[in-house]
């Protein structure tokens, strides 16, 4: 029974990590905007709700060695997050690297969770996880929001929306 429960967060992790893969896939179909980039960090932060409850509560060093985990893994996310201007609007570029970051991602968090879960409790553990992930997060964000400004402003200043292109194929003229 206790190997039962052990590989419930596993299972939970994957399939997250599938919705997220999914989730990306379908957003980079779309154009990308600025409160699609800001509110996810936004929504996140009730997260941190859960500190109301002390036994989710990571010591100081806990919690600074969870942020420190999150940023590395930010930069990740950050080399694949690029946007591109296709037919006068901005998209997210599809990043096949970004499937296998987060696969990697979610293979550390499992190992991470089995090697932790032994010395720290589950709530804790629970609190760290969520400190990591809005470590990784939001830096990731913040860049995204100035690539995001970065390449508005380029789209802006071209003087039509039409003829841009950061594809390798030119932009239809209509």
């Amino acid at each position: 029974m206790d190997n039962m429960l052990l590989l419930i967060p596993i299972v939970l992790a994957i399939v997250m990590g599938g919705i997220a893969l999914l989730v990306r896939m379908k957003a980079s179909k779309k154009p990308a905007s600025l409160k699609k980039i800001i509110l996810p960090p936004i929504f996140m932060s009730t997260g941190f709700l859960m500190f109301l409850y002390e036994p989710t509560r990571p010591a100081s060093l806990q919690i600074a060695e969870a942020l420190a985990v999150g940023m590395i893994f930010s930069i990740f996310l950050i080399a694949t997050s690029k946007f591109e201007i296709r037919d006068g609007q901005i998209f997210l570029q599809r990043s096949k690297a970004f499937m296998f970051i987060l696969m990697g991602l979610l293979i550390i968090r499992v190992a991470f969770r089995a090697f932790l879960g032994k010395d720290i409790n589950p709530e804790e553990l629970s609190g760290m996880f969520f400190l990591l992930a809005y470590g990784m997060i939001l830096p990731w964000r913040i860049s995204m929001y100035f690539s995001y400004r970065k390449i508005e402003k380029q789209l802006h200043n071209s003087g039509g929306p039409t003829v841009i292109s950061t594809n390798r194929e030119p932009a239809p003229y209509k």
